[in-house]
Protein backbone atom coordinates (compact mmCIF):
# COMPACT_ATOMS: atom_id res chain seq x y z
CA UNK A 1 0.00 0.00 0.00
CA UNK A 2 1.35 3.72 -1.10
CA UNK A 3 1.89 5.24 2.02
CA UNK A 4 3.18 9.00 1.05
CA UNK A 5 4.79 10.53 -1.67
CA UNK A 6 7.95 12.57 -1.27
CA UNK A 7 8.71 14.96 -4.00
CA UNK A 8 11.52 17.07 -5.25
CA UNK A 9 12.03 19.73 -7.95
CA UNK A 10 16.24 20.37 -9.72
CA UNK A 11 17.81 21.55 -12.20
CA UNK A 12 20.57 19.50 -13.87
CA UNK A 13 22.82 21.88 -15.99
CA UNK A 14 24.37 20.67 -18.94
CA UNK A 15 27.74 19.36 -19.21
CA UNK A 16 29.63 21.38 -20.69
CA UNK A 17 30.38 19.98 -24.23
CA UNK A 18 27.10 19.98 -24.70
CA UNK A 19 26.59 23.59 -24.31
CA UNK A 20 29.49 24.08 -26.25
CA UNK A 21 27.89 22.10 -29.56
CA UNK A 22 24.34 23.17 -28.75
CA UNK A 23 25.52 27.09 -28.96
CA UNK A 24 27.05 26.58 -32.45
CA UNK A 25 23.30 27.44 -33.54
CA UNK A 26 22.18 30.41 -34.52
CA UNK A 27 19.88 30.41 -31.44
CA UNK A 28 22.29 28.71 -28.94
CA UNK A 29 20.04 25.92 -27.77
CA UNK A 30 21.66 23.50 -30.62
CA UNK A 31 18.17 23.69 -33.05
CA UNK A 32 15.71 25.88 -34.60
CA UNK A 33 12.94 26.85 -32.45
CA UNK A 34 10.33 29.64 -32.18
CA UNK A 35 11.00 29.65 -27.83
CA UNK A 36 13.63 32.81 -26.71
CA UNK A 37 13.78 30.87 -23.19
CA UNK A 38 17.48 30.89 -22.31
CA UNK A 39 18.22 26.68 -22.13
CA UNK A 40 21.31 25.56 -19.98
CA UNK A 41 20.03 22.81 -18.54
CA UNK A 42 16.80 20.47 -17.47
CA UNK A 43 14.26 20.56 -14.82
CA UNK A 44 12.74 18.04 -13.52
CA UNK A 45 10.27 16.42 -9.97
CA UNK A 46 11.90 13.19 -9.22
CA UNK A 47 9.27 11.37 -6.99
CA UNK A 48 9.25 8.70 -4.50
CA UNK A 49 6.32 6.54 -3.95
CA UNK A 50 7.39 4.85 -0.90
CA UNK A 51 4.68 1.87 0.94
CA UNK A 52 4.31 0.72 4.53
CA UNK A 53 6.45 -1.58 3.93
CA UNK A 54 9.36 1.06 3.23
CA UNK A 55 9.73 0.06 -0.52
CA UNK A 56 10.46 3.30 -2.73
CA UNK A 57 9.40 3.76 -6.03
CA UNK A 58 11.01 5.95 -8.72
CA UNK A 59 9.03 8.52 -10.94
CA UNK A 60 11.22 11.28 -13.13
CA UNK A 61 9.24 14.41 -14.34
CA UNK A 62 10.88 16.61 -17.28
CA UNK A 63 9.71 20.30 -17.86
CA UNK A 64 10.80 22.30 -20.42
CA UNK A 65 8.17 25.45 -20.32
CA UNK A 66 8.32 26.23 -23.81
CA UNK A 67 6.97 22.67 -24.51
CA UNK A 68 5.21 21.76 -21.37
CA UNK A 69 3.30 24.87 -20.40
CA UNK A 70 4.03 23.90 -16.90
CA UNK A 71 6.70 24.49 -14.47
CA UNK A 72 8.51 21.51 -11.90
CA UNK A 73 6.78 23.32 -9.11
CA UNK A 74 3.02 23.02 -10.81
CA UNK A 75 3.99 19.31 -11.09
CA UNK A 76 4.24 19.36 -7.62
CA UNK A 77 0.92 21.41 -6.99
CA UNK A 78 -1.22 19.29 -9.02
CA UNK A 79 0.10 16.28 -7.08
CA UNK A 80 -0.42 18.04 -3.80
CA UNK A 81 -3.40 19.18 -4.21
CA UNK A 82 -5.40 16.79 -6.48
CA UNK A 83 -3.37 13.69 -7.65
CA UNK A 84 -2.02 12.28 -4.84
CA UNK A 85 -5.08 11.69 -3.00
CA UNK A 86 -6.09 9.09 -5.52
CA UNK A 87 -2.25 7.10 -4.82
CA UNK A 88 -2.20 7.47 -0.87
CA UNK A 89 -3.73 4.30 0.55
CA UNK A 90 -3.99 2.40 -2.72
CA UNK A 91 -1.86 -0.72 -4.36
CA UNK A 92 0.65 0.11 -6.66
CA UNK A 93 -0.69 -2.88 -8.48
CA UNK A 94 -3.92 -1.39 -9.32
CA UNK A 95 -2.94 0.94 -11.52
CA UNK A 96 -5.75 0.79 -14.30
CA UNK A 97 -7.56 2.29 -11.34
CA UNK A 98 -4.86 5.23 -10.65
CA UNK A 99 -5.06 5.99 -13.88
CA UNK A 100 -8.88 6.51 -14.17
CA UNK A 101 -9.34 8.52 -10.98
CA UNK A 102 -6.54 10.62 -11.98
CA UNK A 103 -7.96 11.24 -15.46
CA UNK A 104 -11.13 11.47 -14.50
CA UNK A 105 -10.97 14.12 -11.88
CA UNK A 106 -7.83 16.05 -13.52
CA UNK A 107 -7.71 17.14 -16.84
CA UNK A 108 -4.68 17.10 -19.44
CA UNK A 109 -1.36 17.30 -16.71
CA UNK A 110 0.60 14.33 -18.68
CA UNK A 111 3.83 15.08 -17.07
CA UNK A 112 2.34 14.69 -13.30
CA UNK A 113 0.43 11.29 -13.82
CA UNK A 114 3.37 10.14 -16.22
CA UNK A 115 5.54 10.55 -13.41
CA UNK A 116 3.64 9.31 -10.79
CA UNK A 117 2.37 5.96 -13.06
CA UNK A 118 6.59 5.67 -13.65
CA UNK A 119 7.03 5.49 -10.26
CA UNK A 120 3.68 2.86 -9.53
CA UNK A 121 5.82 0.18 -12.15
CA UNK A 122 9.09 0.74 -10.14
CA UNK A 123 7.23 0.18 -6.92
CA UNK A 124 4.89 -3.07 -8.19
CA UNK A 125 9.07 -4.30 -9.01
CA UNK A 126 10.08 -3.17 -5.78
CA UNK A 127 7.65 -5.31 -4.41
CA UNK A 128 7.70 -8.31 -6.09
CA UNK A 129 11.10 -8.61 -6.52
CA UNK A 130 10.98 -8.40 -10.49
CA UNK A 131 12.15 -6.07 -12.94
CA UNK A 132 9.58 -3.48 -13.83
CA UNK A 133 9.63 -4.89 -17.79
CA UNK A 134 8.02 -8.20 -16.86
CA UNK A 135 4.46 -6.28 -15.97
CA UNK A 136 4.86 -4.90 -19.58
CA UNK A 137 5.59 -7.72 -21.84
CA UNK A 138 8.94 -9.54 -20.21
CA UNK A 139 12.68 -9.25 -20.87
CA UNK A 140 12.32 -9.76 -24.48
CA UNK A 141 16.21 -8.86 -25.19
CA UNK A 142 19.22 -8.02 -22.80
CA UNK A 143 20.21 -4.50 -24.61
CA UNK A 144 18.91 -2.23 -27.00
CA UNK A 145 20.49 -0.22 -29.95
CA UNK A 146 20.91 3.18 -29.19
CA UNK A 147 20.52 6.35 -31.61
CA UNK A 148 22.41 9.77 -30.87
CA UNK A 149 21.27 13.06 -31.46
CA UNK A 150 23.11 15.52 -33.40
CA UNK A 151 22.36 19.16 -32.77
CA UNK A 152 22.19 21.69 -35.39
CA UNK A 153 24.97 23.44 -36.14
CA UNK A 154 27.40 23.69 -39.46
CA UNK A 155 27.23 20.76 -42.03
CA UNK A 156 31.05 19.91 -41.09
CA UNK A 157 30.75 20.34 -37.46
CA UNK A 158 27.69 18.11 -37.56
CA UNK A 159 29.29 15.41 -39.98
CA UNK A 160 32.13 15.33 -37.39
CA UNK A 161 29.87 14.55 -34.63
CA UNK A 162 28.28 12.10 -36.37
CA UNK A 163 31.81 10.31 -37.33
CA UNK A 164 32.53 10.58 -33.67
CA UNK A 165 29.35 8.48 -32.46
CA UNK A 166 29.80 6.87 -35.24
CA UNK A 167 33.24 5.55 -33.99
CA UNK A 168 31.44 4.61 -30.04
CA UNK A 169 29.31 2.33 -31.81
CA UNK A 170 26.28 4.21 -32.99
CA UNK A 171 24.66 3.50 -36.18
CA UNK A 172 21.57 5.45 -35.94
CA UNK A 173 21.55 9.54 -36.34
CA UNK A 174 19.05 12.23 -35.34
CA UNK A 175 20.02 15.14 -37.16
CA UNK A 176 18.57 18.63 -35.91
CA UNK A 177 17.46 20.57 -39.03
CA UNK A 178 15.56 23.66 -40.23
CA UNK A 179 17.85 26.45 -40.23
CA UNK A 180 16.83 26.49 -44.27
CA UNK A 181 16.51 24.18 -46.57
CA UNK A 182 19.55 24.41 -48.86
CA UNK A 183 21.50 24.14 -45.16
CA UNK A 184 19.06 21.27 -44.38
CA UNK A 185 20.06 19.77 -48.21
CA UNK A 186 24.05 20.01 -47.78
CA UNK A 187 23.97 18.49 -43.92
CA UNK A 188 22.31 15.22 -45.13
CA UNK A 189 24.29 15.04 -48.40
CA UNK A 190 27.59 15.47 -46.47
CA UNK A 191 26.78 12.88 -43.80
CA UNK A 192 25.43 10.40 -46.27
CA UNK A 193 28.27 11.02 -48.68
CA UNK A 194 30.86 10.84 -45.59
CA UNK A 195 29.52 7.16 -44.19
CA UNK A 196 27.26 6.01 -46.72
CA UNK A 197 24.43 3.23 -46.54
CA UNK A 198 25.78 2.47 -43.34
CA UNK A 199 24.00 4.20 -40.93
CA UNK A 200 20.30 5.11 -40.49
CA UNK A 201 19.20 9.18 -40.58
CA UNK A 202 15.79 10.70 -38.95
CA UNK A 203 15.79 14.77 -38.64
CA UNK A 204 13.82 16.98 -36.69
CA UNK A 205 12.86 20.74 -37.73
CA UNK A 206 11.73 21.47 -34.53
CA UNK A 207 8.55 23.65 -36.13
CA UNK A 208 10.71 25.44 -38.49
CA UNK A 209 8.72 25.47 -41.51
CA UNK A 210 5.23 26.38 -42.45
CA UNK A 211 3.13 23.22 -44.34
CA UNK A 212 4.41 24.44 -48.17
CA UNK A 213 8.31 25.19 -46.52
CA UNK A 214 8.27 21.58 -45.48
CA UNK A 215 7.28 19.75 -48.05
CA UNK A 216 9.81 21.40 -50.21
CA UNK A 217 12.57 20.72 -47.37
CA UNK A 218 11.85 16.91 -46.64
CA UNK A 219 11.51 16.47 -50.36
CA UNK A 220 14.95 17.51 -51.05
CA UNK A 221 16.61 14.95 -48.27
CA UNK A 222 14.52 12.11 -49.11
CA UNK A 223 17.41 11.15 -51.56
CA UNK A 224 19.38 10.66 -48.49
CA UNK A 225 16.63 8.05 -47.44
CA UNK A 226 15.56 9.45 -44.06
CA UNK A 227 13.31 6.98 -41.38
CA UNK A 228 10.97 9.96 -40.82
CA UNK A 229 10.86 13.52 -40.44
CA UNK A 230 10.16 14.80 -36.68
CA UNK A 231 7.67 18.12 -36.48
CA UNK A 232 8.62 20.29 -39.18
CA UNK A 233 5.71 22.44 -38.65
CA UNK A 234 3.78 23.71 -35.84
CA UNK A 235 3.05 22.17 -32.82
CA UNK A 236 -0.41 22.99 -32.73
CA UNK A 237 -1.13 22.60 -36.15
CA UNK A 238 -2.60 19.11 -37.04
CA UNK A 239 -4.24 19.49 -40.24
CA UNK A 240 -0.73 20.92 -41.35
CA UNK A 241 1.09 17.91 -40.61
CA UNK A 242 -1.76 16.22 -42.27
CA UNK A 243 -1.13 18.57 -44.99
CA UNK A 244 2.51 17.59 -45.50
CA UNK A 245 2.15 14.09 -44.63
CA UNK A 246 -0.31 13.46 -47.66
CA UNK A 247 2.24 15.27 -50.18
CA UNK A 248 5.88 13.75 -48.95
CA UNK A 249 7.00 9.87 -48.81
CA UNK A 250 9.11 10.23 -45.38
CA UNK A 251 6.94 9.13 -42.70
CA UNK A 252 6.29 12.23 -40.13
CA UNK A 253 6.39 12.24 -36.17
CA UNK A 254 4.72 14.67 -33.83
CA UNK A 255 6.98 15.69 -31.02
CA UNK A 256 6.11 19.12 -29.50
CA UNK A 257 2.28 18.46 -29.97
CA UNK A 258 1.50 14.94 -28.39
CA UNK A 259 1.49 14.62 -25.09
CA UNK A 260 -1.85 12.19 -24.44
CA UNK A 261 -3.22 9.25 -26.03
CA UNK A 262 -5.73 11.31 -27.08
CA UNK A 263 -3.62 13.60 -29.10
CA UNK A 264 -1.93 10.78 -30.85
CA UNK A 265 -5.36 8.96 -32.15
CA UNK A 266 -6.32 12.45 -33.32
CA UNK A 267 -2.97 12.86 -34.97
CA UNK A 268 -3.30 9.10 -36.68
CA UNK A 269 -7.08 9.67 -37.81
CA UNK A 270 -6.45 12.78 -39.40
CA UNK A 271 -3.27 10.91 -41.43
CA UNK A 272 -0.45 13.20 -39.85
CA UNK A 273 1.68 11.07 -39.09
CA UNK A 274 3.38 7.20 -39.56
CA UNK A 275 5.30 7.24 -36.85
CA UNK A 276 4.75 7.17 -32.98
CA UNK A 277 7.50 8.66 -31.03
CA UNK A 278 7.41 7.64 -27.00
CA UNK A 279 8.40 9.43 -24.30
CA UNK A 280 8.42 8.83 -20.64
CA UNK A 281 5.43 11.46 -20.52
CA UNK A 282 4.35 10.85 -23.93
CA UNK A 283 1.75 9.57 -23.32
CA UNK A 284 1.82 10.20 -19.36
CA UNK A 285 3.86 6.94 -18.18
CA UNK A 286 4.31 3.03 -18.56
CA UNK A 287 0.30 2.69 -18.57
CA UNK A 288 -0.90 4.92 -21.99
CA UNK A 289 2.78 4.28 -23.56
CA UNK A 290 2.32 0.62 -24.02
CA UNK A 291 -1.61 1.27 -24.73
CA UNK A 292 -0.21 4.00 -27.82
CA UNK A 293 2.18 1.40 -29.17
CA UNK A 294 -0.74 -1.70 -29.39
CA UNK A 295 -2.95 1.03 -31.13
CA UNK A 296 0.24 2.41 -33.52
CA UNK A 297 0.92 -1.41 -34.30
CA UNK A 298 -2.60 -2.23 -34.94
CA UNK A 299 -2.75 0.88 -37.41
CA UNK A 300 0.33 0.05 -38.98
CA UNK A 301 2.79 2.54 -37.80
CA UNK A 302 6.11 2.46 -36.70
CA UNK A 303 6.86 3.12 -33.28
CA UNK A 304 10.14 4.38 -31.55
CA UNK A 305 11.07 5.95 -28.45
CA UNK A 306 13.64 9.01 -27.61
CA UNK A 307 13.90 10.98 -24.97
CA UNK A 308 17.26 13.06 -23.18
CA UNK A 309 16.37 11.92 -19.37
CA UNK A 310 18.06 11.99 -15.88
CA UNK A 311 18.72 7.83 -15.35
CA UNK A 312 15.16 7.32 -13.49
CA UNK A 313 13.37 7.43 -17.10
CA UNK A 314 16.19 6.04 -19.70
CA UNK A 315 15.40 3.33 -17.38
CA UNK A 316 11.97 3.37 -17.64
CA UNK A 317 12.46 3.59 -21.42
CA UNK A 318 15.08 0.80 -21.61
CA UNK A 319 12.43 -1.88 -19.86
CA UNK A 320 9.69 -0.41 -22.41
CA UNK A 321 11.84 -1.38 -25.17
CA UNK A 322 12.65 -4.58 -23.55
CA UNK A 323 9.50 -5.11 -23.12
CA UNK A 324 8.08 -3.85 -26.45
CA UNK A 325 11.16 -4.83 -29.03
CA UNK A 326 9.08 -6.66 -31.09
CA UNK A 327 6.75 -3.54 -31.96
CA UNK A 328 9.78 -1.26 -31.75
CA UNK A 329 10.92 0.03 -35.41
CA UNK A 330 13.83 2.17 -34.61
CA UNK A 331 16.92 2.59 -32.38
CA UNK A 332 16.12 4.53 -29.24
CA UNK A 333 17.21 7.48 -28.55
CA UNK A 334 18.51 8.26 -24.79
CA UNK A 335 20.98 11.33 -24.69
CA UNK A 336 20.52 12.41 -20.92
CA UNK A 337 24.20 10.44 -19.81
CA UNK A 338 25.88 12.44 -23.31
CA UNK A 339 23.94 16.16 -22.28
CA UNK A 340 23.46 16.22 -18.30
CA UNK A 341 25.83 17.02 -15.46
CA UNK A 342 23.93 14.20 -13.54
CA UNK A 343 22.01 10.80 -14.10
CA UNK A 344 21.22 11.05 -10.46
CA UNK A 345 22.18 7.61 -10.44
CA UNK A 346 24.00 5.47 -7.41
CA UNK A 347 25.57 3.54 -10.04
CA UNK A 348 24.96 4.38 -13.85
CA UNK A 349 23.24 2.77 -16.27
CA UNK A 350 25.68 0.19 -18.84
CA UNK A 351 25.86 2.13 -22.03
CA UNK A 352 28.59 1.26 -24.43
CA UNK A 353 29.14 0.25 -28.28
CA UNK A 354 26.03 2.09 -29.37
CA UNK A 355 23.63 -0.35 -27.02
CA UNK A 356 22.48 0.49 -23.05
CA UNK A 357 22.06 -2.17 -21.39
CA UNK A 358 18.61 -3.74 -19.47
CA UNK A 359 19.08 -3.46 -15.88
CA UNK A 360 19.20 -6.71 -13.77
CA UNK A 361 17.62 -5.35 -10.52
CA UNK A 362 14.37 -5.33 -9.24
CA UNK A 363 11.73 -2.62 -10.93
CA UNK A 364 13.92 0.11 -12.81
CA UNK A 365 17.16 -1.35 -11.27
CA UNK A 366 18.60 1.61 -10.43
CA UNK A 367 18.93 3.48 -7.27
CA UNK A 368 18.63 7.13 -6.57
CA UNK A 369 21.88 8.79 -5.34
CA UNK A 370 20.64 11.45 -1.78
CA UNK A 371 23.43 13.11 -2.42
CA UNK A 372 23.05 14.41 -5.67
CA UNK A 373 19.73 14.95 -5.47
CA UNK A 374 20.22 17.40 -2.36
CA UNK A 375 22.80 18.64 -5.09
CA UNK A 376 20.29 19.84 -7.73
CA UNK A 377 17.57 20.47 -5.47
CA UNK A 378 15.77 24.10 -6.58
CA UNK A 379 13.19 24.13 -2.89
CA UNK A 380 12.96 21.44 -0.31
CA UNK A 381 11.02 18.52 -0.72
CA UNK A 382 7.81 18.13 -0.41
CA UNK A 383 5.79 15.10 1.42
CA UNK A 384 2.04 14.02 1.18
CA UNK A 385 0.60 11.52 3.64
Amino acid sequence: IIDRIELTPLFVPFKEIARKAMGESEGGIGMVHPSDEPWFGGEFVIIKLISNEQNTGLGESSIWLPESGITPLQVIDVIKKALGKYLIGENPFNIEKINKKMDDNVARNEQAKGALDMACYDLMGKIAGLPACYFMGGRNIDEIPLAALIPLGSPMLMRGLVRSYYKKGFRSFRLKLGESIKSDFEICQKIRKSLGDDIRLRVDYNQAYSPSEAIKAIKAIEPFGIDFAEQPVRSDDYLGMAYVQERVDTPLMNHEGFFSLRDFITLVELKAVRVLGIQSDRPAGVTKCLQAINYAKCRGLEVMIHKEPLGIASAMLIHIHAAKCHSIDFATELFGQEMMEDDLLVKPLDYSGGTAKVPNGAGWGVDLSEKALEKYATSPTITIK
